[in-house]
C-alpha cells in the first residue's frame, strides 16, 4: 500500500507550481527609494514601465527625458514609469539610493517611482525583475530594459536599449487609452487624439 504522504505530494507539488505560473507583476513587493517595503498591488488597475534604470549610462539622459515625458502626459490616466536602478552592467549606478533618487529628480524632474537599487540578473536577482524576464522571455543584458505591464500585472512587452521610448510611445499610449472609463476617455482623446499623439 502506497503512503498516503506519497499520494499527496504530486498534489501539493503541482498546486504549488500553478501558483507560481499565476502570479503576476503586481503580488510582489519591492523596496522604494527611501528604504520602504512598498506593495506593486498599488498600481494594479495601471498600465506601468518596469524599466532597470542607471545614471552615468550612454542611454542615460534620452530616456530619462522621455520616460519623465510618459510620465508627464499618462500619469494622470493611470499610467506609471517604475525605474528600478541596477548597477549590473558596465557598472554605471554605483551611488547610494539616496544619491541616486537626488540626481535624477534633480535634472530630470523625475515624477514617477523611483526604488532601491537592485540586481535585474543571476543568482541574487530581484523577484519582481525575475517574474518579467521570465514572462517575456527577455532577460535584461543592458541597463534601460523596458516591460510594458498591462492593469492586471502581466507583461505585454519588451525592449531593450536600442528602441528608444519615443518608438514604444504609441503602443503605451494606445494601452492606456483602453484601460479609460467613457468620460475619462473622452478628456484623454482630447488631450491625445490618435493623429496627433506626439512620437
Amino acid at each position: 500500500m502506497i503512503p498516503r504522504a506519497l499520494t499527496v505530494l504530486p498534489v501539493l507539488l503541482l498546486s504549488c507550481f500553478t501558483a507560481a505560473k499565476q502570479k503576476d507583476f503586481y503580488t510582489f513587493k519591492v523596496v522604494n527609494s527611501r528604504g520602504r517595503l512598498v506593495s506593486l498591488e498599488k498600481y494594479r488597475g495601471s498600465v506601468s514601465l518596469a524599466v532597470n534604470v542607471a545614471s552615468e549610462c550612454g542611454f542615460t539622459e534620452e530616456h530619462y527625458t522621455d520616460l519623465q515625458q510618459l510620465q508627464r502626459d499618462f500619469g494622470p490616466y493611470h499610467f506609471n514609469v517604475l525605474a528600478f536602478p541596477c548597477n549590473q552592467f558596465g557598472q554605471q549606478e554605483p551611488g547610494s539610493d539616496k544619491e541616486i533618487d537626488s540626481f535624477v529628480r534633480r535634472v530630470y524632474g523625475a515624477s514617477f517611482p523611483l526604488f532601491s537599487k537592485i540586481a535585474v540578473v543571476g543568482t541574487g536577482a530581484n523577484n519582481a525583475f525575475k517574474y518579467l524576464a521570465e514572462a517575456s522571455g527577455k532577460e535584461p543584458d543592458w541597463n534601460f530594459w523596458k516591460y510594458l505591464i498591462d492593469v492586471d500585472g502581466k507583461v505585454v512587452g519588451a525592449w531593450g536599449p536600442r528602441v528608444s521610448v519615443k518608438e514604444i510611445r504609441q503602443q503605451i499610449s494606445d494601452m492606456v487609452r483602453k484601460t479609460q472609463s467613457s468620460s475619462a476617455k473622452r478628456s484623454f482623446n482630447r488631450m491625445w487624439p490618435k493623429s496627433k499623439d506626439p512620437t
